[in-house]
């Protein structure tokens, strides 16, 4: 008998907190992308200038979670090159998620964009220009 699985095509905002309170640092993150889906995340953005994030389901669901912090400044300029260190270090598990924004938003991020389809993150300045795109590895 062939079973078939189904995917939930809606979700919450505490579900998602749920997963997130699991990551400690960017080396939990392809467990976290896998909870995710499994939860019917197709996408996120996450804005690094307050840190709230619209995340993104099937038939155009979406749902937006809070501000995590008072608004940051985002450096005009994005440097690729500070953001790569920046991840090497914290997919390493050497620094936490604030402080990983921290660096991110003097690296000149905007936002990055999960996507659990393509598997990618990809993290955009403030023109819109990709400045890194990663390849979500399995957990």
């Amino acid at each position: 008998m062939l079973e078939i699985k189904t995917t939930k095509t809606m979700f919450t905002i505490n579900q998602i907190k749920e997963a997130h309170s699991k990551v400690k640092s960017g080396s939990d993150f392809p467990k976290y992308v896998q909870e995710m889906k499994a939860l019917g995340v197709t996408s996120y953005e996450h804005f690094v200038s307050d840190g709230h994030i619209q995340y993104y389901g099937s038939n155009h669901f979406t749902i937006s979670g809070e501000a995590k912090w008072t608004p940051r400044e985002i450096a005009a300029d994005g440097d690729s090159e500070r953001l790569k260190t920046s991840l090497a270090i914290h997919q390493q598990g050497q620094t936490d998620y604030p402080t990983f924004c921290r660096q991110a938003a003097e690296a000149g991020v905007e936002k990055w964009i999960v996507d659990m389809i393509k598997m990618k993150c990809i993290y955009y300045d403030e023109a819109g220009n990709e400045m890194v795109v990663e390849a979500i590895p399995a957990p």
